[in-house]
């Protein structure tokens, strides 16, 4: 009741407020120059602390609203996905001298097999315009005495209920690089006893690149899959900067020939 009480006396002096600067505004055409000199300290006084306000507003309201889901979704997909690491904030943003098999959160780890670890990663805010996940991953390395560095990401059981070999599995990622290098996508889908494995390059050309994984063509049994992830390889990073804006994945039928 207090609040309510609050908000309604709060908006009636901003109106109050406001109509009084209307009035000065109208009125300083035909101002005497003392009453002007007042007004323009006070107006200038005003003004660096509105301008803050609107400042920060901006920045805030135009970064991605956390936990948002939206994501480019190709015609036909029937199961889209955002990981949790580019959903939302995690209780430790990051992490340096990172271990081998580290879990930075619940479906993303590292591995690694350096002798001294030289690698820090952290979980950043997207504050760019064309950004849509609201934040990004990035993992600086600096001497790197392993021969390979890699990001597994569990895929939600929704991703192996009524997965067919029909199906295209499409991996988006957003990407930027200090330096070139070579990123492999491997799809591995656990089928019984079994492990079918599908290793892809990414097209690095440009900041937003995918890969379809074509299932028609493995030997997976479409009866016995139990789950899937993806092993995202970096090849040489050592003294590089990766930071990973996005990463979706989806899966739609292929049409039918």
């Amino acid at each position: 009741m207090v609040g309510k009480v609050q908000g309604v006396l709060d908006r009636l002096l901003h109106r109050r407020f406001v109509r009084r600067w209307e009035e000065m505004a109208e009125a300083a055409p035909l101002a005497e120059a003392d009453l002007l000199r007042g007004w323009r300290s006070r107006a200038r006084s005003l003004r660096r602390q509105l301008d803050r306000v609107i400042h920060e507003a901006e920045h805030r309201l135009a970064l991605p609203v956390i936990g948002s889901n939206a994501m480019k979704k190709p015609l036909g997909t029937d199961w889209a996905w955002r990981p949790d690491l580019w959903r939302g904030p995690m209780p430790v943003p990051g992490q340096a001298s990172v271990p081998n098999r580290m879990a930075f959160c619940e479906g993303a780890t590292v591995f690694h097999d350096c002798r001294q670890s030289e690698l820090t990663v952290r979980q950043i805010r997207n504050e760019r315009e064309s950004d849509v996940a609201p934040f990004g991953f990035r993992m600086d390395v600096f001497r790197f005495d392993g021969s390979f560095l890699s990001l597994v990401i569990d895929l939600p059981d929704q991703a192996a209920q009524g997965l067919k070999l029909r199906h295209l599995i499409r991996l988006d990622v957003i990407v930027e690089l200090e330096k070139p290098l070579e990123i492999f996508a491997r799809l591995n889908v656990k089928h019984g006893p079994n492990t079918e494995q599908i290793v892809l390059e990414l097209p690095l050309g440009a900041e937003e690149v995918m890969v379809e994984f074509d299932l028609t063509y493995t030997k997976i049994n479409e009866k016995r899959i139990e789950r899937l992830w993806i092993d995202l390889i970096f090849e040489g990073p050592e003294m590089n900067q990766i930071i990973l804006r996005d990463v979706t994945v989806s899966r739609r039928p292929r049409a039918e020939l």
